[in-house]
């Protein structure tokens, strides 16, 4: 949600960060680049700052090891009331921290040290896919009996709705607008991720098989060395 302020837009950030010299540093970046940012100092005040909207929040940069209760916790306590965009920002690295982290629906993953340019430059582009989802017009897209809204990012086959995270959802979008391509791991975290991913390739490989499993299907193909693929529906994968 954009803000006016002084007849100028401004958009709103919550930094949820215990540590006083990263609330600083953070707060003074944002304020520079035009954001106004508002400081959590542990989980507990986050959660309550937000659900009693004292502020509509555009973003939140959310720090994962808090006291009280940890950013995870903060993020799926958040999920349950809002698709605010939330970025991670944390010193835990490991593969299975960024994918829980992901899997909760968080929209980036940032670690630490990190350079403040290149988060401010991820917190641009977050908004930016935010504000393009809101514009959207609800196309609906069909494949084999599921049927995508695009607006809601929502799934559904006939009268059954499946539970996605947002970044399944956009995985599952992509390979049906290229049916019949194979895409490469590389191609997913470019175009969902909008950045040079560093973490390990096989996150795309945990949302793949995290849909075959939910949707219950068999048509997303593993293309060796490549990456996945959907056939163009109405095309047959031959059989030998």
């Amino acid at each position: 949600m954009v803000k006016e302020c002084g007849g100028d837009t401004m958009q709103r950030i919550l930094i949820v960060e215990d540590d006083m010299d990263i609330q600083e540093l953070l707060q003074e970046f944002l304020q520079e680049a035009g954001y106004k940012a508002d400081i959590a100092g542990d989980g507990v005040a986050a959660v309550d700052m937000f659900a009693n909207n004292l502020y509509d929040y555009d973003l939140i940069l959310l720090d994962i090891l808090l006291p009280k209760i940890d950013g995870f916790t903060v993020c799926e306590l958040i999920r349950k009331q809002s698709q605010v965009p939330i970025i991670m920002l944390t010193a835990l690295g490991s593969e299975g921290d960024q994918i829980k982290g992901l899997d909760l629906q968080a929209d980036d993953y940032v670690t630490k040290p990190f350079s403040m340019p290149v988060l401010l430059r991820k917190i641009a582009a977050v908004l930016r896919r935010a504000g393009s989802r809101e514009d959207s017009e609800g196309a609906l897209l069909h494949y084999k009996g599921l049927t995508l809204d695009m607006d809601g990012y929502r799934v559904y086959a006939g009268d059954v709705e499946y539970d996605l995270t947002q970044r399944e959802f956009e995985v599952l979008k992509e390979l049906l607008e290229n049916q019949g391509k194979a895409l490469s791991r590389q191609h997913f975290l470019n175009k969902l991720w909008k950045y040079d991913f560093y973490g390990d390739e096989r996150v795309v490989d945990t949302h793949i098989k995290n849909l075959r499993k939910k949707l219950n299907i068999d048509y997303i193909e593993t293309i060796r060395g490549v990456g996945y693929k959907i056939e163009k529906e109405g095309k047959e994968k031959p059989v030998y």
